[in-house]
């Protein structure tokens, strides 16, 4: 059935209709859960969900036949999790486990990568691996089947099987130690090209780095970004971390750090310039009374954005140790998603990395995203006399569609004078 483009339009939020249209769905199969029951994106993407969920069902009830047929004892299917809120499918990305090998309850099984977070799988009962039915790399969605595991107790290896491994890695060995000889009049620059090819690696991009790469471009493609920039002198700052940093440590368990700072001075700004917090959807613009900060932080596998939710209730002992379990679970890759979700706006710290200046791109669908910089010692004039100071110098990026020069610029310099004077925290100055 297809739909009339006006009533959908009227029936659902811009991005929704966008979805609808492109996927020529019928929206009186969609339930609507926005004001006067308008359908919302969210309600397209569950939607789509179900719908792949319910033919992934009768897909493998068919073809659970004959796998039920092949298992040994108990079988027990190794399924997809919910992955979070929007996200249907993932990439298999590793096999930590293959088929045979016997597995602990709660032992991960295979790792998938969405395009937020990467998590495993872990095993529900104690058994052998007995099939794999997707290979690494294949794109699966919520709900699907990726193996079996037949219960049991772990088997011991017969001495018969143990010499027989152990032959197959002699033989490994003996191929492996093999010289090949190159005859003597093979062109020297066919050689080298042959040597520099063995040298290149090519690898597939991981669905985070897709992502990250899809995202990026499309801030670029869509978002009018303009970036201002000012420059913050630091040693009021300083002076007053190094003065209550012993009995910040003691009281909190954490480090008093610059970021916290910044983060409350975020907040404040964004108070006075609603629109920073604000985003475009379709011809809407939806400000947001609300301040959850993402704060960038780099790992192996790519940026990812962890959020402070409701930022403007914490402490900034909540905030420092908030910020450092995020930098914990992003290096053992343990962020999930719902830690990523709901941002309103960004701070992006080059500074960590040595960067004296840099443009951030911004993270959609937000219209604002600060970045620190490298401390930096530098001469400056001061009542009229030139003194050495710890200088910071600060970027805003914003989209230009919703947030006027006067506005961005208002913005970075509310952000200096709180930096400059972090005694305006205390008294609301």
């Amino acid at each position: 059935m297809v739909n009339n483009k006006n009533n959908i339009n009227k029936l659902a939020m811009p991005s929704a209709a966008k979805i609808i249209n492109e996927r020529n769905l019928n929206i009186d199969h969609i339930s609507g859960t926005g004001i006067d029951g308008r359908v919302t994106k969210g309600d397209v993407l569950q939607y789509l969900m179900e719908v792949n969920t319910s033919k992934k069902s009768k897909t493998q009830n068919s073809n659970n036949k004959t796998t039920k047929n092949n298992r040994k004892g108990n079988g027990m299917d190794i399924l997809v999790p919910v992955l979070g809120e929007s996200v249907v499918e993932a990439t298999v990305s590793k096999w930590i486990k293959k088929e045979g090998d016997f597995v602990e309850v709660d032992e991960p099984i295979v790792e998938l990568e969405t395009d937020k977070v990467t998590l495993e799988v872990p095993a529900s009962v104690a058994g052998t691996i007995d099939s794999i039915v997707v290979s690494e790399g294949d794109t699966v969605e919520v709900g699907a089947l990726l193996g079996v595991i037949v219960e049991g107790e772990r088997k011991t290896q017969s001495p018969k099987a143990k010499t027989i491994i152990n032959n197959d890695k002699v033989d490994e060995v003996i191929k492996t130690n093999k010289v090949s000889v190159l005859p003597n009049n093979l062109n020297s620059d066919v050689i080298r090209k042959s040597n520099n090819q063995d040298l290149e690696e090519r690898v597939p991009m991981s669905r985070l780095r897709l992502a990250i790469a899809r995202r990026l471009k499309e801030a670029q493609n869509t978002a009018a970004m303009l970036t201002t920039y000012n420059e913050v002198d630091m040693t009021a700052l300083m002076e007053m971390r190094n003065n209550y940093q012993d009995n910040f440590e003691k009281k909190n368990g954490v480090r008093l750090g610059y970021m916290s700072f910044f983060v409350k001075a975020s907040i404040d700004a964004l108070k006075q310039f609603p629109a920073v917090n604000a985003e475009i959807d379709g011809n809407d613009i939806i400000y947001k009374n609300y301040y959850n900060i993402g704060v960038a932080v780099g790992t192996s596998q790519g940026l990812v954005v962890p959020v402070l939710k409701d930022a403007d209730h914490m402490s900034f002992g909540e905030t420092e140790l908030t910020i450092a379990n995020f930098g914990k679970k992003a290096k053992d890759g343990s962020l999930g998603i719902s830690d990523m979700a709901g941002g309103t706006f960004t701070i992006s710290n080059g500074g960590v990395y040595g960067s004296l200046m840099s443009s951030p791109i911004l993270n959609p669908p937000q219209s604002g995203i600060l970045g620190m910089h490298k401390i930096q010692k530098r001469p400056v004039v001061i009542d009229d006399k030139i003194e050495i100071r710890p200088m910071m110098y600060l970027a805003l990026s914003y989209d230009h569609r919703i947030i006027d020069g006067r506005e961005a610029v208002s913005f970075l310099v509310r952000i200096k004078e709180i930096i400059e004077d972090p005694r305006r925290l205390v008294v609301g100055a």
